[in-house]
């Protein structure tokens, strides 16, 4: 019996670094799964457009969309099952996030950054405009802050309140409460650079972490959500 095709479907972004890390995700699930057949995607700026991938399936195929997101927002439910709405055969994995691997890497950029146990974490996400978009973020935070000393609290780099800017001015006022030093540092909650990485050094925050992007760990949760999803298939 065939392997159903999976489909990593990412957001799409014009920066050309951030493209490259993404197809690297491809190409390590291909390198973790030899002989399963992997299609990228996209749901917005960048080809092949995933309704147009999943039209070009030959019919009867059977194929798992794994969102390569961190959270499930308007893209995960909506723009996603719009796309395979027309073919049963096709069915649609969790997204990424939240998960305990995803803090454990998120951690280890903000070691990486110089994090000290007085300094506050704003853990800066996408954003969603549905109004539960930010349950996934809020449970990442939480697993985020279960590693670290620090006061870990949640923003958006759009669609939903508070955004960066003033996520940032909150958590400083908190950390220089009462004449502590602690340092304002900005965990980049976004799989790569490109347009939302760039706005968060505009937020006046005192370090911005790199993105979570490159780490083998994405590819390992990626194949994990698509093994569930093909088990649920029976």
């Amino acid at each position: 019996m065939s392997k159903p095709v999976l489909i990593a479907c990412a957001h799409g972004t014009r920066n050309a670094e951030g493209q490259a890390a993404i197809r690297q995700v491809l190409a390590e699930i291909e390198a973790l799964r030899p002989g399963l057949p992997v299609v990228e995607a996209y749901v917005d700026v960048q080809e092949p457009e995933l309704s147009a991938v999943v039209a070009g399936l030959p019919e009867g195929t059977d194929a798992v969309v794994v969102p390569l997101l961190l959270g499930t927002g308007y893209h995960v439910k909506v723009d996603i099952p719009k796309a395979i709405k027309a073919r049963p055969e096709v069915t649609a994995a969790p997204p990424l996030g939240p998960d305990p691997r995803l803090a454990e890497l998120l951690a280890e950029r903000l070691r990486e950054a110089g994090l000290r146990d007085d300094d506050g974490v704003l853990l800066a996400a996408a954003g969603s405009s549905l109004p539960d978009g930010s349950v996934d973020s809020e449970e990442q935070a939480r697993l985020l802050a279960e590693l670290l000393p620090n006061k870990v609290r949640v923003a958006y780099g759009a669609s939903a309140e508070p955004n960066v800017p003033d996520g940032v001015a909150a958590l400083r006022g908190e950390v220089t409460a009462d004449g502590g030093a602690g340092r304002v540092v900005v965990s980049s909650y976004l799989l790569a650079t490109g347009y939302f990485h760039d706005q968060l050094f505009k937020a006046e925050a005192d370090i911005v972490t790199a993105p979570v992007l490159p780490s083998p760990v994405l590819a390992e949760i990626a194949l994990e959500r698509y093994d569930t999803a093909v088990a649920k298939r029976g």
